[in-house]
């Protein structure tokens, strides 16, 4: 039984009295589902965020850094006195990335993602421990470093921040995230 069934016909004519005349309101208006939207923003915001984290360092490239002594590295155009500062301690990181443990890839996609950090938090000086070990990521990271267009210049820590296991860069801000 339904609601209006319920109703007498006195009660009927008392409440359309006090009413009085109704016009149906017609929809006119579109609803939109901003859920779905929201995910999709989400989703495509996320991808968009990791294809930035994500840079391609190249195994097969092997730059001309001094093997003897300790390893450095300064871009062309920066002042090579920015390497003897990273050496001298002059620089504390900002950011500090341990790669113990992680294999090449993992360690290519973490280092990826701290240079997209070091953008997004403003860190203008990283340190990044790779450990000795067997030495391969020692040998791999200052040949990534290299290719990468952010990395202004690096030095082997001093020891306060790792010394011979460790290095400390410095990155180039660009205001990319305001």
């Amino acid at each position: 039984m339904k609601l209006k069934d319920t109703l007498s016909s006195q009660e009927k004519r008392l409440f359309q009295e006090a009413i009085g005349k109704v016009k149906p309101i017609v929809q006119d208006k579109i609803v939109l589902n901003s859920k779905s939207t929201k995910q999709k923003t989400i989703l495509k915001d996320k991808n968009l965020n990791q294809q930035n984290a994500e840079f391609y360092f190249s195994d097969d490239f092997e730059p001309n850094l001094n093997n003897q002594g300790p390893v450095k590295y300064v871009r062309e155009g920066v002042d090579t006195f920015e390497a003897k500062n990273l050496r001298r301690g002059m620089y504390a990181p900002d950011l500090i990335l341990d790669l113990h443990g992680l294999d090449q890839q993992q360690a290519k996609s973490e280092l990826s993602a701290l240079l997209f950090a070091c953008q997004k938090q403003h860190a203008h000086c990283i340190c990044i421990i790779h450990g000795l070990g067997s030495r391969v990521l020692k040998n791999k990271v200052p040949h990534w470093l290299v290719q990468h267009p952010d990395i202004m210049a690096f030095h082997q820590a001093p020891l306060e921040w790792g010394g011979d296991g460790a290095i400390l860069a410095l990155v180039e801000l660009e205001d990319k995230f305001g």
